[in-house]
C-alpha cells in the first residue's frame, strides 16, 4: 500500500500509536455492540491517517478478522452467540462481500466515502428515533 500524505507526515511512533488507539476503539465497540470495523475503524483511518477510501475499508476487513474472532469466542463464554443463525447470516454474506468488493473497485473514491457517511447518516437517524 502506498503511504499517504498524511501517513508520511506522521513519524512511525505517532502512526503506530494511532493505529493502536484506532484498533482499541474497534475492539471496545465490537464487543459492546457488535460493531467496529467500518463503523469506528474506516472513519478513523481516513480522518487521523489519510487513507483513501478503499484502502480503509480493506484495512479495516484485515484488522475485524481478528477482532470477531476474538469477539465470537469472547461471546461465546458467556453463552451469547447463536451459531446457526451467525452461518446463516455468514454464508450468504460471502456472496455480498464478493458483489461489494466487485462494485467498490469500480466507483470512484469519494463516492464510496460519500455513500459511507450517508450510511452512518441513517443509521444515527434510526437509533434514535427508535
Amino acid at each position: 500500500m502506498d503511504e499517504t500524505v498524511a501517513e508520511g507526515a506522521l513519524s512511525g511512533r505517532d502512526r503506530l500509536l494511532r493505529l493502536a488507539a484506532i484498533g482499541t476503539a474497534g475492539g471496545l465497540f465490537s464487543g459492546l455492540f457488535g460493531v467496529g470495523g467500518g463503523t469506528v475503524m474506516v472513519p478513523l483511518l481516513l480522518l487521523w491517517l489519510g487513507y483513501e477510501a478503499r484502502a480503509a475499508a480493506a484495512t479495516s476487513l484485515g484488522a475485524i478478522v481478528l477482532v470477531a474472532g476474538f469477539a465470537v469466542a469472547t461471546q461465546g463464554l458467556y453463552g451469547n452467540v447463536d451459531v446457526v443463525a451467525g452461518l446463516l447470516v455468514g454464508i450468504p454474506a460471502i456472496g455480498g462481500v464478493i458483489a461489494g468488493t466487485w462494485l467498490q473497485q469500480r466507483l470512484p473514491s469519494d463516492v464510496i466515502a460519500f455513500a459511507f457517511a450517508v450510511l452512518m447518516v441513517a443509521g444515527a437517524i434510526q437509533l434514535v428515533v427508535s
